[in-house]
């Protein structure tokens, strides 16, 4: 009899175990593809463990659209077959993000926004750093340097992001406050310009070559909009033999190590720096909350993000620039260490300094 209790009791205790398991929050975050390294060396690894401390018992899974805003959808159709509780989207296609939205809005499966806007859709909020305040940064910093050139008229070469998408708008805007002054007055001449399909290196590199093709190599200034397409300018500048600092690349945003190490050589001049930690554990936060039947936390929210379905309730998170002048504020912030800036680069005069 009590062999019998026993094996009653621990056939209880599996299946409550078995229960539990079964009943463990799924929350899918969908990155949106592999060119922008920050989201699968960065962002990823950054959500996970702060999702760690603010809900262990949620599974995270991580997935990779690789650019493909097609196979994007069909992971979030897969995400709500599994059973998704929330699903945090990075679209690969901000364009093209509406039938993901519709998608998770039938399940009534919340989503939450990270990093890239999603036009035509529902969204529970959208954590993102102020791109109106990265556009401003790159456009002061752009403006201060083009007004110490002796020469007139600058020719400048815009290398947008992705059209149509909120954060490339925003950046266009606050560059253009202190640009457009600077075309008005006949100090800078824009002698090309041109978004950048889903933000990729590789075409910003192909519009810095052809752009310099066109204009016989006199281009002053690359002004981007993320350090990918400021490291495209950067690519066109060595594979035309020139030497760092022969060319002004300049807009740059993410500090990722990359740029950070084009900064420390002289290549491009600024970084905008998102503490993308500081993403990851306000995402958690509001994650979180959801997964608890709270909703989103209203003391996160402090703005809106239109993506012309709604307005999305919007945690802004603040930005800073990063020069060579303050690049220690990187390794003071934890985002990165100077043995991992300065790998591959050791000779430079600022990790000389700073072995």
């Amino acid at each position: 009899m009590r062999q019998a209790t026993r094996n009653i009791t621990a056939a209880a205790v599996l299946a409550a175990i078995g229960t539990a398991a079964v009943a463990q929050d799924k929350v899918f975050f969908l990155l949106p593809n592999t060119t922008t390294t920050r989201f699968e060396s960065r962002d990823a690894p950054f959500f996970v463990e702060a999702m760690k401390k603010n809900a262990p018992s949620a599974k995270v899974i991580v997935q990779n659209a690789q650019g493909d805003p097609a196979r994007q959808q069909r992971l979030v159709e897969d995400a709500i077959a599994q059973g998704a509780k929330v699903i945090v989207y990075t679209a690969a296609d901000a364009n093209l993000a509406a039938g993901s939205l519709a998608a998770a809005e039938a399940a009534k499966v919340p989503v939450v926004l990270y990093d890239h806007d999603a036009v035509g859709g529902k969204a529970a909020a959208h954590v993102v750093f102020d791109s109106l305040s990265v556009g401003r940064a790159q456009g002061k910093r752009a403006a201060e340097l083009i007004a110490k050139m002796s020469k007139s008229p600058v020719k400048v070469a815009r290398v947008k992001g992705n059209q149509g998408e909120y954060g490339t708008g925003q950046y266009e805007a606050g560059q253009n406050e202190f640009l457009k002054p600077l075309i008005d007055s006949g100090k800078v001449k824009v002698v090309c310009e041109q978004y950048t399909q889903n933000w990729d290196p590789v075409k910003a590199q192909t519009f810095a070559e052809d752009c310099l093709t066109r204009n016989g190599g006199d281009v002053d200034v690359f002004l981007g909009m993320n350090d990918g397409t400021t490291g495209g300018s950067v690519a066109a500048l060595i594979g035309r033999g020139m030497k760092p600092g022969q060319k002004l690349v300049t807009g740059g945003q993410d500090a990722t190590v990359e740029a950070l190490r084009y900064i420390a050589q002289g290549w491009q001049d600024n970084s905008v720096l998102k503490d993308l930690k500081v993403e990851a554990n306000r995402t958690a936060d509001v994650v979180a909350a959801i997964l608890q039947g709270k909703g989103v936390p209203a003391s996160l929210i402090n703005g809106k993000v239109n993506n012309k379905f709604m307005d999305v309730p919007a945690v802004f998170l603040p930005v800073s620039n990063i020069t060579i002048d303050n690049l220690a504020d990187v390794v003071k912030a934890g985002v990165w260490t100077w043995p991992q800036i300065c790998q591959g680069i050791e000779s430079t005069p600022i990790c000389q300094k700073n072995k």
